[in-house]
């Protein structure tokens, strides 16, 4: 049978390959290692964060029903619960635009917990832990970026 009708290839079945993380390759540096590690970490932490949202959304918990909640509330926990989730998958599979939509969320939650503390409640914790986890990003990515430069 001929493949000259065939749309598809064999490199485009192996473009649609997962992400694999070169464990034993030297031109990996220990710090991009654990950023990536880093990074994976977050997205299971983003993943949680978003279904968390959705959960809120969909009534499964809390007391309140969606719906009887304020309006900036109803808007934060839609945002996040789209947000989170669309930075899981960028972040697992290490891609630049998935760091970028983290670090959106987060910045979003830290504008949102310091000058609008009366749609979320204003937690102290929740700004020390995601400032935390920035500044760790940062400070990943730059250890990262020093070992890369020549």
């Amino acid at each position: 049978m001929s493949n000259q009708g065939d749309p598809f290839t064999n490199t485009d079945f192996q473009s649609l390959e997962p992400v694999h993380e070169n464990i034993g390759d030297d031109s990996v540096g220990v710090w991009t290692r654990r950023l990536v590690l880093f990074l994976r970490v977050m997205s299971g932490v983003s993943m949680i964060k978003g279904l968390y949202h959705w959960a809120d959304v969909c009534g499964m918990i809390g007391g309140e029903p969606f719906e009887n909640h304020s309006i900036a509330w109803q808007t934060a926990t839609v945002f996040f619960a789209v947000i989170d989730l669309v930075a899981a998958v960028g972040l697992w599979l290490a891609a630049a635009w998935g760091a970028v939509i983290w670090l959106t969320s987060i910045a979003s939650m830290l504008v949102l917990e310091i000058f609008f503390p009366q749609v979320f409640g204003g937690g102290l914790l929740a700004l020390v832990l995601e400032g935390g986890l920035l500044a760790l990003y940062l400070w990943l990515a730059l250890r990262s970026a020093q070992e890369a430069a020549p």
